[in-house]
């Protein structure tokens, strides 16, 4: 994997590059580099405030990043906004998150941001995750666990059973004001919140073993609920209990 001179060395050339371009009038990182919180695996995170088209200048670094690093792969986030999210992926595993966005809409969104070029404007804060939303896709994910164990579909019960346990870490998270986006903020979670999760872990595709993880991770989220929204776990509670 890649070491953290050659990750350094790639991002000074793509600022060196955004300043020797006229169409980019700002250029700001993001993500952990930009708090002084990454380590030796951050990947790297930036934006690009474009004047003029958008697509033409993610047409022209594209090329420029494959001719310059010899990317192998590249896929596109939407922002919220007018701009597009292009993810690269460069020999020895760097990865670039790079956004490139109208003059307008550069600024930040959240905490993580520090601008070395160009002016950015006040934006919109990204919201948080509705907890009642997550909330809806915890019992839905809980309820068509039990219909796939009762179908004997293990691969797809195994699967809503994690994905049962990753709205249990988000509603954790929302809860204790943690980020979280990809589970970012569950390394942060107290022991009494993580310590149950261990026994959700699917362990093999027995119908045996794919109920007892069920009937697990449903406990840790009746009891999540509980803290969360204590009104509504009234509710949902007995209607969980009946899928174990």
């Amino acid at each position: 994997m890649f070491t953290t001179e050659q990750r350094d060395r790639t991002r000074a050339q793509l600022l060196a590059h955004a300043e020797a371009d006229d169409s980019i009038i700002g250029f700001a990182y993001t993500g952990s580099h930009a708090t002084g919180t990454g380590d030796r695996w951050s990947d790297t995170d930036i934006v690009l405030a474009v004047r003029g088209e958008v697509a033409e200048a993610v047409r022209g670094w594209t090329t420029w990043i494959y001719d310059e690093f010899d990317a192998r792969h590249q896929w596109d986030l939407g922002t919220g906004g007018t701009g597009v999210i292009r993810v690269f992926l460069l020999p020895g595993w760097v990865e670039l998150d790079i956004t490139f966005t109208p003059e307008p809409e550069f600024g930040a969104r959240g905490p993580q941001w520090r601008t070395l070029f160009g002016t950015p404007h006040a934006q919109p804060q990204f919201p948080p995750p509705d907890r009642n939303t997550v909330i809806g896709f915890a019992w839905h994910h809980a309820l068509h666990a039990r219909i796939c164990l009762e179908r004997g579909r293990s691969w797809q019960a195994a699967h809503w059973i994690n994905a049962l346990r990753d709205q249990l870490i988000t509603l954790a998270c929302l809860r204790l004001d943690l980020p979280t986006a990809y589970s970012k903020g569950a390394h942060l979670l107290p022991d009494e919140v993580t310590a149950p999760l261990e026994s959700t872990l699917v362990r093999s595709l027995t119908d045996p073993e794919l109920r007892r993880a069920l009937t697990a991770t449903i406990t840790a989220t009746a009891a999540e609920l509980n803290l969360s929204d204590p009104q509504l776990a009234a509710r949902l509670r007995p209607m969980l209990t009946e899928l174990t």
